[in-house]
């Protein structure tokens, strides 16, 4: 059975940047699987992509040689199941806000005797080049577990969330992050308030020992953070990619006026 690259980088320090794919077609992730990103991220919490299609696109990146993973839409023990059924070699988990929350997330992503998933399905070990058998006995130890931080509370809980046992890293989603940060009123945080929150995830990333992330636009941003200690960092998506670039060609071309904020992930 093959081991999962990306969770043995993030153990030893090293950053992975990878992006998201949020379209659902099956050609770009072959191509996407191919530009040298170590994991891409299909994206169900907040993209059209159903079932069937996932398990196609989990496999078409794993036979590539990249890393599959999932973003369930909600911490929920059969959405994880499914996925990891499906193919995924690793899941993130939105929304992440309690110990409880981060626990039921852990245990539906591990075999007994760690966690309570479930013995069934053949794509879970197709993907990682195995027999079910050896799948089912290292699969706890090459299933990457991502749990997501993106409000107040769970960055109060964020000393206990990352020190529990399974947990492989942190991911932040900044949009969400900055709008549960909003007060009663409707007001937005400063840029200077979210940049302490974000700071606050990367300082109890450092004191439990969890790689952290973050989603990010540019080059410029990965760099940055990169350098601050964050590890686990997501540069736009395969939708982003393409609209913006359609977008510098409309402009350099004076074909239209800008068409503004069409996508970010």
């Amino acid at each position: 059975m093959k081991k999962n690259p990306v969770k043995a980088a993030l153990r030893e320090g090293k950053p992975q940047v990878g992006t998201w794919l949020s379209l659902g077609s099956v050609y770009a992730a072959r191509l996407m699987a191919r530009t040298g990103f170590p994991w891409l991220t299909v994206d169900l919490e907040h993209s059209p992509i159903g079932w069937d299609n996932a398990a196609l696109l989990f496999g078409a990146i794993a036979d590539a040689g990249c890393v599959p993973l999932a973003r369930v839409p909600r911490g929920d023990h059969d959405l994880i199941k499914r996925v990891l059924d499906s193919g995924a070699h690793g899941i993130v988990v939105p929304m992440v806000n309690t110990v409880e929350e981060a626990k039921i997330a852990i245990a539906a992503a591990k075999y007994p005797p760690t966690g309570n998933r479930s013995i069934g399905g053949g794509l879970g070990a197709m993907n990682f080049d195995a027999s079910a058998g050896e799948y089912y006995e290292q699969a706890n130890d090459e299933i990457l577990v991502v749990l997501q931080t993106e409000s107040p509370e769970g960055v109060d809980n964020a000393d206990e969330i990352y020190s529990l046992p399974g947990v492989d890293a942190i991911f932040v989603g900044p949009n969400d992050l900055k709008w549960q940060m909003k007060t009663p009123d409707g007001t937005d945080p400063t840029p200077e308030e979210f940049e302490a929150m974000l700071q606050r995830v990367l300082a109890s990333g450092k004191k439990t020992g969890t790689p952290v992330g973050l989603h990010v636009q540019t080059v410029e941003v990965v760099e940055q953070r990169i350098a601050e200690g964050w590890q686990f960092i997501a540069l736009g998506s395969e939708l982003k990619m393409m609209v913006s670039g359609a977008q510098e060609f409309v402009s350099a071309l004076n074909i239209a006026p800008s068409a503004g904020d069409l996508a970010r992930y």
